[in-house]
């Protein structure tokens, strides 16, 4: 089925296989790289460079936000236990209040037109 799909895409991109069909695509774009050209570094890089997110703009950004400096991390931990913990009793709940281990498949009411 993928080699019917391939010949039927070269043959309308107008080539003679799956390269050509790639080929023709990249040309035919003409959009380029979806994110610009690439800079070869012709000098060392600096240290800790990985750190910054250089996107272009006038002012990289550190790679790792500083959103909240004022919660520490004890605070921070008592804030996921305690998520961890809600939902773990969440689970416990639905666990222990199971509808279908409480009601059985036939009644006893049904169970007289069976018998």
């Amino acid at each position: 089925m993928a080699g019917r799909l391939t010949a039927a895409g070269s043959r309308i991109l107008g080539g003679g296989g799956a390269r050509a069909a790639a080929a023709a695509l990249r040309h035919r774009a003409g959009m380029g790289l979806p994110v610009g050209r690439h800079i070869v570094p012709d000098k060392p890089l600096p240290t800790n460079d990985e750190l910054l997110w250089d996107n272009g703009t006038p002012f990289p950004e550190p790679c790792i936000d500083r959103l909240a400096p004022h919660i520490g991390k004890y605070e921070a931990l008592a804030w996921l236990c305690g998520g961890l913990s809600f939902f773990a009793t969440l689970g416990l709940a639905a666990a222990l209040n199971d509808k279908a281990s409480k009601i059985p498949y036939v009644s006893a009411q049904c169970k007289r037109f069976f018998v």
